[in-house]
């Protein structure tokens, strides 16, 4: 068994922590919140109150929080120095490929190797021991971190996509693609409305069709019953897609669809402001077309209800 120190015991660091425990990992756990001490307790993790603490002995100190700021904020070279050389920084967060390449050359200063796994799929799938793990690291570190990893989900599922960095990138693609399906299929379903196709017997079509994917399969229920998917914010949202765009330019490849999604979620972004929904975007596309995708409602000009109405939907968690 490994001893891992963990820090973020949000969404996503909850059930990975208490998969580690229940595997025989013996996990401490730290969080900026003290308030989620209660949370550590209740994974099977042993609280600590500070970040060097949490990373004082461990073989492994695994890193869940919410971008590339919160995980620059809470590993320095006292957490790492607590870690000592020898051991494995993983890191599961949504970052970037510049943030984490400083932080990697931290973590090389004090001798400690490092991994990225950020995660797809929701905080269910993660303590199903089914989210799916971006891994970016070089192969020998991967190897002796595979015994956790594997604690967190299936072989299947775990996806070593190159060196340090592309774990990151993979993730941000997968981001792009996903809110691109998102928002090009509720323009499509919004001229189909228009046009007097109903979106709910439109979205049969497309499934029968070459245009058929996981959002329209896994994720228009939810938009046609007026969830937004309020699990994420906006803001993150609009950093992610734009960190996409700037990559490509950096590399000179064509983003020009890229580009156009990233452009609806800063217009969402200046409508709804910094709040939590992965599907304002096309709350926004809604309220623009004067149009709702609930089967069921009426056309709906210049309506607001629904993503900045009084169901309190936007509000942070």
């Amino acid at each position: 068994m490994l001893k891992v120190g963990l820090i973020g015991l949000g969404r996503m660091g909850r059930p990975l922590c208490t998969r580690l425990a229940r595997a025989g990992h013996p996990v401490t756990a730290f969080d900026a919140r003290p308030e989620r001490k209660a949370d550590a307790e209740r994974s099977g993790a042993r609280w600590q109150d500070s970040a060097k603490a949490a990373a004082a002995g461990a073989d492994v100190l695994v890193t869940v929080l919410p971008g590339p700021a919160d995980v620059a904020a809470a590993v320095d070279d006292a957490v790492l120095r607590a870690l000592g050389a020898g051991g494995i920084w993983l890191d599961m967060s949504s970052s970037t490929p510049e943030a984490a390449a400083a932080l990697r050359d931290l973590a090389r200063r004090h001798g400690v190797d490092t991994l990225e796994a950020p995660i797809g799929g929701s905080p269910q799938d993660a303590a199903a021991g089914r989210a799916r793990l971006f891994v970016g690291a070089e192969e020998a570190t991967l190897t002796r971190a595979r015994p956790l990893l594997e604690a967190l989900t299936a072989p299947d599922l775990l996806t070593r996509v190159g060196g340090p960095g592309t774990g990151y990138v993979a993730k941000l693609l997968v981001n792009s693609l996903w809110f691109g399906q998102a928002v090009a299929t509720a323009e499509a379903l919004l001229l189909g409305s228009r046009a007097g196709i109903d979106p709910a017997l439109m979205r049969e079509v497309l499934l029968a069709g070459p245009a058929a994917g996981a959002f329209t399969r896994d994720h228009l229920p939810a938009l046609f019953a007026g969830d937004y998917l309020p699990s994420y914010e906006l803001d993150r949202i609009h950093d992610q897609l734009a960190e996409v765009t700037a990559l490509a330019g950096e590399l000179g490849t064509p983003h020009t669809v890229a580009e156009a999604v990233r452009a609806v979620h800063q217009r969402a972004l200046a409508r709804y402001g910094p709040v939590n929904g992965e599907l304002l975007g096309v709350a926004l596309l809604e309220e623009q077309a004067g149009l709702t995708l609930r089967p069921g409602r009426p056309d709906r000009p210049g309506s607001t209800d629904g993503p900045s109405g009084p169901d309190g939907r936007q509000e942070r968690r």
